[in-house]
């Protein structure tokens, strides 16, 4: 439990908050694109802004409830209860900001208080950081147990002629503490979508204005149902390639091409965290503790490499269904239940220098992708 304004709990937030400025700053690169699938990078901003949303209230909270608790032994991101106060504090947050005075009304207090008593008022400072809290996530920008599903892209594809989207989603698994993005490639044959979507010369209808994102699957009939789906696919313990034969068996006409998972963590915070005593061992000698932290993050990809077409008989018939590709030959790839994976770390230039003059760093990093935050910059491919 951090339970201290000052010390760790102050070093926490600024640490996530440059790790996560800086992961920002890597993927706003418009030449950045997911592995193996040509989707910029930027696709994941709105989700890392949601996570900052989070922390910046987070912090906020800590001026009235004075407690916080994170995985530290594990993720260190916030434990799932934290998570789940915030979404409840979120869905009450108009009832309870009626119920306090206006911030105008609270400053006057506070002034008149301190003129009166020559001390501080804490009780109205607690009032008022509740205030701002209950503004700030009353805007419901935040990252939530499970943010769901928007489509960001439409195209046809060239070699079915269906309808092609892009569809993002999130979800904050509880057990592992582990914020996770999915970005699903999706065909769509249903008989409505492709009549709507697919003009004559087998592209995009060029009479409709999609205004994207749209909130959901694309396809109305089937948007309240991917919506459950996702939600209860969501968890760490299921792989990508589960995950994506499920949707394939769920859905007859979606057909999901590929599916991306991008987990976050673990974060290596020095003298806050205890996930891995060699890294906060080192990190512990980076001169500015603001600089002593790792962030690390996982892409996971799996993809259709075939699709067995769809069978009609008399007493029975079959949809489409997907044949995804797993790497047996990589047994990481093989656990992961993927056809690909990515594992990369960003780290300020003080922490990396740290790690390197320890002579451990190929050692911590191994397969990992370095990203190294210098400035404003960050610098990748150490």
């Amino acid at each position: 439990m951090l339970d201290e304004k000052g010390g760790p709990v102050a070093q926490y937030f600024k640490s996530i908050g440059a790790a996560l400025g800086g992961l920002e700053t890597y993927l706003s690169n418009p030449d950045l694109a997911l592995p193996g699938s040509g989707f910029a990078g930027q696709l994941l901003l709105p989700y890392i802004q949601r996570l900052k949303n989070s922390f910046a209230c987070w912090e906020n909270r800590i001026g009235f409830t004075e407690q916080f608790r994170i995985s530290r032994a594990e993720s260190g991101f916030p434990v799932f209860q934290n998570v789940l106060e915030l979404e409840n504090d979120r869905l009450n947050a108009g009832q309870r900001l009626a119920a306090l005075p206006d911030a105008q009304a609270i400053r006057a207090e506070m002034a008149d208080f301190i003129l009166r008593t020559k001390s501080f008022p804490s009780a109205l400072q607690s009032q008022m950081a509740e205030r701002i809290y209950l503004e700030q996530i009353g805007k419901g920008d935040i990252f939530s147990p499970f943010v769901l599903p928007e489509t960001v892209r439409v195209s046809v594809s060239e070699k079915s002629g269906r309808p092609y989207c892009v569809v993002t989603w999130a979800v904050f698994d509880g057990t592992n503490t582990l914020p996770m993005i999915y970005v699903a490639g999706i065909e769509d044959s249903s008989e409505n979508i492709v009549e709507l979507l697919v003009g004559k010369d087998g592209k995009i209808n060029p009479d409709l204005d999609i205004p994207l994102p749209v909130g959901g699957l694309l396809n109305p009939q089937l948007a309240a149902k991917f919506d459950d789906f996702a939600g209860k696919n969501g968890a760490y313990s299921l792989t990508p390639a589960t995950i994506a034969t499920n949707m394939d068996k769920d859905f007859p006409t979606l057909h999901p091409k590929q599916l991306r998972r991008i987990v976050l963590g673990p974060f290596y915070s020095a003298g806050i965290t205890e996930n891995n005593a060699k890294i906060n061992e080192i990190l512990s000698r980076v001169r500015k503790p603001e600089n002593a932290w790792l962030l690390t993050w996982t892409m996971q990809e799996v993809f259709s490499k075939a699709e067995r077409p769809a069978t009609k008989g008399f007493f029975s018939s079959t949809p489409a269904t997907q044949e995804f590709h797993i790497d047996t030959n990589d047994l990481e790839a093989a656990r992961m239940g993927v056809s690909a994976y990515e594992k990369h770390a960003l780290v300020p230039h003080d922490a990396y220098q740290a790690l390197y003059a320890s002579g451990e760093a190929n050692a911590i990093f191994g397969d990992y992708k370095v990203h190294v935050i210098s400035g404003n910059q960050v610098v990748s491919e150490v």
